[in-house]
This record gives C-alpha cells, structure tokens and sequence, in this order.
C-alpha cells in the first residue's frame, strides 16, 4: 500500500519532467498516459477501500505537525474513483480541443504539467486527514485548476476571470484555516479525529459553519458563487468539464467528510443547509435560464446542481437529528449519487458545448441555429445530457434526484411543523428547478441545434474529431448503467453510509431497498418506451433505403419566414421569465425608445445583459469602496526611482531611531 500511495506522486514527477522533453505533437499523450497511470494506481486503493477495507497510512510530522494520517474509506474512495473517471475523459478530449494549439509547444506543456498536478492534488485532498497538510494540497490544487483556467492569457477578461477565481479560492482557504487552528487550539492535534473530540464537548454549530463557508465556496452555494459564472466560459472545456464535474465536489467532499464526524445540533445545521440549497437551486436555474452564453449557463446549472445536492445533505442530516434512518439514507444516499451523476452528465454538456465552440467561435447562442444539420452527433451528446440534467427517466439524472424526493416526502412524516413546512416547500421548491431546468435545455437546445443559422459563420461546422467524441460516449455508457442498474451503485453508496456517521450505527432500513426497486421498474418501462421509438426509427429507415429523399424547409405554420432572425432566439424564449423574476436576475439594456408620433423610425440597436444579483448588489460595492480608498495612495507607487530609494533611507533612519529609544529591540 504505502508503494502505491508513494508511486501516485512519483508518477507525476516524473510525467511534468517528461511533458518538459516530449516533443510538442506527444505532449498530449504523455499527459493522458499519466493520468491514466495515476488513476489505475489511486483506483487499486479506492475500490477495495468501497467494500470495506480501508486503507490508512501514517507518516511522521515531528513534534509540531505530529502524526500525518493519509486514509482512503468509503467516502474517499468515493470521491476518488469520480475524480478519475472524469479526469480521464477530460484529457482524451483535451487531446482533440488543444490540436489547434500545436504551434505552442511551452503553452501546452505547462497546461498539461499543470493538468496532472491537478487530478494529483484533488485525489490526495481526499486522501488526507491532516489539517495543515490538507490546507497544503487544497491550495495546490486551487493554485493548478487556476492556471488551467488562464489558458488563454493574452486574452483581458480570461486572465480576470482566473484573478477572480484565484482571490475566492484564498477566502475559502482562510475559512478553512481559521476552523483547523480552531480546532488545534482546542484539541492540540491537527489530525481529523480532533472533530470527534470538538464536537462531543462543545456546540457544533458554530465550527460546522466556519467550515461550511470555506467548502461552500468551492462548491458554489450562494452567495459565494461567483466564480463560477467568469470561470467556467473562460477556461478551455476540458477543464470546465472537469472543474464542473469534479473541483466543485471536492466542496461537498469537505461539508460530507465534517458532517461525518457531528455529534449535536443536527436538526439546526439541516434546517438552514436545507433553506439554503433550495434558494441557491432556485437561483442558479434562474440565471441558467436567461444567459445567453451557453458556457455561463452551464456554470449557472452547475450551481443549480450543488443546490440539489444540498438539500439530499440538510434532508440527511434532519433524519440523523430525528433518528429516521430512512430520511438518512435517502437524503446523504441521494446527494451522494447526485455528486456522481452530476460529474458524469455536466462534464458531457461541457464537452458537448466545448465541440460547439470549437467549429463555430463564439459561446453566444444567438449567433447560431441548424448545427444539427453539420454537427448530428454532437446535437445527439448534448440532447441526452440534457435530458439527463433535467432528471427525466431513463437516465441517471432521474435516480439521484427521485431518492431526494423521496426524502422530502418521507420528511413530511414529521412530528414537528416547522420540519414539515420546510420540507413542503422544499418539494415545492425541487419541482420548480427541475421545471426551469426543462426550460432552459429546450431554450439551449433550440437556439443552437434546430432552426436553421442565424448568422453566417467564418467556416462552415462540421463534426468533431473521434477522439472529442469518444470520451463522451463513455460517459453516456456510464450513465446508462446508473439507470438500468441502479441497485449496483446504491448498494455501493448504502455501504458509504453505513459507516459515514462516527459513532453512530444507522443501520439500513428496508424501505430503502423499496425504492430501489420502484426506479428501476420506472427506468425499465422508460427504456421499452425509447425502445419501442427506436424499432419504429428502425423501419421507417429501412422503408425509405433506395429512395430518392427531398429536403425541405421546416413547416413554418403555413408561413415562411423572409429571414432566419424572425425566428425564436434565446432572449425570446426567456424573455417573460427574466421579466417576472427581474429583482433576481438584473438586466442592463441599452436601447432608445421609440418617439410618440415616429412612424417611420430610424435603425436601431438593442442590446442587453445580465448582471449576477449577488455580485452586482453585494460584492461590486464594496470592491469599488476599496478600489477608491486604495487610490488615494497610488501616489507611493510613482514610478520615480528617486522616490522609492528615499522610502529605502526613511525605513532605515525610522529603524534606527526605534531601536535607540529601545521600541524595537
């Protein structure tokens, strides 16, 4: 064991010194290669580590650090294995998105150093239960993900967009030292276990939220979620496709793995982790809704998702609170299987919307239309993920989110009415996502696929390359087999929440096993249906083989339009929703009205955006208050060489007088 843990870090060393060498056309490779090597050495320890054999190894930190405890358990090997699979996919498709990069031999060695650090440092976030050495690879892998973002540096807004992410990510790295010195101060260890010993004597509380925020904000609960929105459009899509699928996990990893270890106050901490999610589910689909920007509503979805996930962890942590180990395990058992769904089907939009990009430059969705007429397979890849997104059967989408239904209705059972009220408007609130959520694909899908081009392009699209497509067909068999086989992953995830909760047996119910069965017969009767779909497809194919076939234009309700532009665009899709939400989702506009009496009026332009409510209300604000107070001594900084040596004989005079009247000795 301590060979393979010991070879995982080796093997990255030696693929960064390798990618230095390699020529520019192997760079690529090498980087898969090493990927995959470190996923099949960290996966040996992971799966066994599933069926309950843990792996736990201890190193020497001297005196001050003490004991380091790396330990792989069921959570982390959980976590571990969805970090694999998606880093695997993610490099094998950035081997095809890069291709256009080949002129830049050193920009695309970095990137793919960096790339491997990256899933290395992810993987031992979960690996290791050391305060101080956990804040060391949680900020590794805050410090690579960054840089992966700013591939394209020379570009104004990416490299503000990777500033942006990089300054949130240190809040969330101060929230998480001031809980683990917290921690120190009152146990006097750094190690994990020190949870146990806090929480058992004390309030937990206060120190649940502390950590709360740190992992919240790499998660994207609100309101610490605007990174997300500039980050994911501006790095490559392989790596929205990973950060999404994966780095934002790694915050609900630290909320599961602090969870774990709570001894009180659970009624408390699920009620207000349950009303958060909701409204930040809420929030994200909103926004996801209106963006025209099809990355930026990918990153809106994802915060849509990490509200879902929420509310399975708030449901969970009110069964523990009432002893109802139904609501448990369909609550943390839900959210669980969501983290996995959801890296599986986000990673496949963000591939699917990244191939878009490539063939046509440019993530504005009104600029396009018809590409499924270039780009059939593509269309296809998208069209399932967001069938998937939406949770709607037969795709693995539809599990994870029935369990949390589930939850909520089984919450309704309560005895207490604040409990039950939550848990009414929380199925309330759950159905209104999954409703926008349907909105927002079909105004996506819509806009780009269908139709026919909106504006004429700079080269015509045509399909991806095999290896860009290959990658998400895995995926798409991966998340087949969550929704034909259902009782083989939730068996898995029964096994995780069994021994989850320190100290406290929550042994599984039997109606747990109940519900299985009730999705695998929805899923079972969806399957026939698209089945049956596909025999009809079947011979109405083979009918028409032979003959002459005649394109023409698409019905349009007996009218045909002059121009493509009179068609819906995305704007006109979800123009009444932005309208009656418009104290969340704030628009700029910047258009004339018409005059009264302008009969005839002039040409005009119209355009409008979208400002994020929290960044625009709360953090604009205050960054222009410091911006303003900051410029009052930009006068320090003069450019005059004159100048900063004067500050040099200050610094030392003050210095020297300070020490004679003994102030500083």
């Amino acid at each position: 064991m301590v060979e393979l843990i010991n070879s995982s870090w080796i093997l990255a060393l030696l693929a960064a010194i390798i990618l230095l060498l390699v020529p520019t056309k192997m760079k690529a490779y090498t980087a898969a290669f090493a990927v995959v090597a470190n996923a099949i050495v960290t996966s040996c320890l992971a799966i066994p580590a599933l069926s309950g054999q843990p792996v736990s190894l201890t190193f020497g930190g001297g005196s001050i650090l003490g004991d380091i405890l790396i330990r792989i358990d069921e959570l982390s090997a959980w976590f571990i294995l969805i970090i694999n699979f998606t880093c695997i996919t993610g490099v094998f498709y950035g081997t095809g998105y890069l291709k256009a990069y080949a002129n830049t031999a050193k920009k695309l060695g970095m990137h793919w150093i960096l790339f491997v650090l990256f899933q290395l440092s992810m993987v031992w976030v979960c690996m290791i239960q050391h305060g101080l050495v956990f804040l060391i690879a949680w900020e590794i892998m805050s410090l690579s993900s960054m840089m992966l973002v700013i591939f394209d540096a020379n570009n104004p807004k990416t490299l503000k967009a990777g500033i942006n992410y990089l300054v949130q990510m240190h809040i969330s790295v101060v929230f998480l030292t001031i809980g683990v010195v917290w921690l120190y101060f009152r146990t006097g260890t750094f190690s994990f276990d020190a949870f146990t010993t806090y929480f058992g004597t004390n309030s937990n509380i206060w120190l649940f939220l502390v950590f709360f925020v740190g992992f919240g904000l790499k998660a994207g609960f609100i309101p610490f979620h605007s990174w997300l929105p500039h980050a994911h459009p501006a790095a490559p899509s392989h790596v929205s496709g990973v950060m999404s699928g994966v780095i934002v996990k790694l915050g609900i990893y630290g909320i599961f793995r602090v969870a774990s270890y709570l001894r009180s106050d659970y009624l408390v901490l699920g009620e207000i982790l349950i009303i958060l999610s909701v409204l930040t589910g809420l929030y994200g689909i909103l926004n996801a809704a209106v963006h025209r920007d099809f990355k930026r509503m990918l990153a809106y979805c994802t915060i849509e998702n990490i509200g879902i996930i929420g509310i399975g962890i708030g449901t969970g942590l009110i069964g523990l609170g009432n002893h109802m180990p139904i609501l448990y395990y369909l609550g943390f058992g839900g959210a669980l299987l969501h983290v996995l769904n959801h890296s599986l089907f986000k990673s496949l939009l963000f591939y699917s919307a990244g191939s878009v990009y490539q063939q046509t430059h440019t993530r504005n969705m009104e600029k396009l239309g018809g590409l499924i007429k270039s780009m059939p397979r593509t269309a296809v890849l998208f069209l399932i993920g967001a069938i998937a997104i939406g949770g709607m059967p037969p795709f693995n989408g539809f599990i994870s989110e029935f369990l949390i239904y589930s939850g909520l209705i089984e919450g309704i059972k309560l005895q207490s009415m604040t409990q039950i009220i939550i848990m009414v408007l929380s199925v309330a609130g759950l159905s209104v996502i999954g409703g926008l959520s349907i909105v927002t694909f079909t105004k996506t899908f819509g806009t780009i696929f269908l139709g026919t081009p909106r504006q004429p392009l700079d080269h015509t699209p045509h399909e991806v390359s095999r290896l860009m497509l290959i990658p998400q067909y895995i995926i798409i068999i991966m998340m087949l087999s969550i929704s034909i086989f259902p009782q083989a992953y939730l068996q898995v995830v029964g096994n995780i929440l069994s021994n989850l909760a320190k100290g406290i047996a929550v042994p599984q119910p039997v109606e747990f096993t109940d519900y299985i069965s009730i999705m695998q017969s929805i899923n079972l009767y969806s399957l026939m249906f698209v089945g049956v779909m596909a025999v009809f497809w079947g011979i109405r194919t083979l009918m028409l083989r032979g003959r002459t076939q005649t394109i023409n234009a698409t019905w349009g309700c007996g009218y045909t339009a002059p121009t493509s532009r009179i068609q819906y665009t995305g704007k006109s899709f979800s123009k009444s929703l932005g309208k009656m939400f418009n104290f969340i989702v704030i628009e700029r506009k910047e258009y004339q009205e018409l005059k009264a009496g302008e009969i005839f009026p002039a040409t005009k332009k119209y355009t409008s955006h979208y400002h994020d409510f929290f960044e625009f209300r709360l953090i604009r604000p205050i960054t222009n208050r410091v911006v303003y107070g900051a410029n009052y001594f930009r006068f320090i900084q003069n450019g005059r060489v004159q100048s900063y040596v004067l500050y040099g004989i200050v610094f030392i005079i003050a210095i020297f007088l300070l020490t004679i009247f003994n102030i500083v000795l």
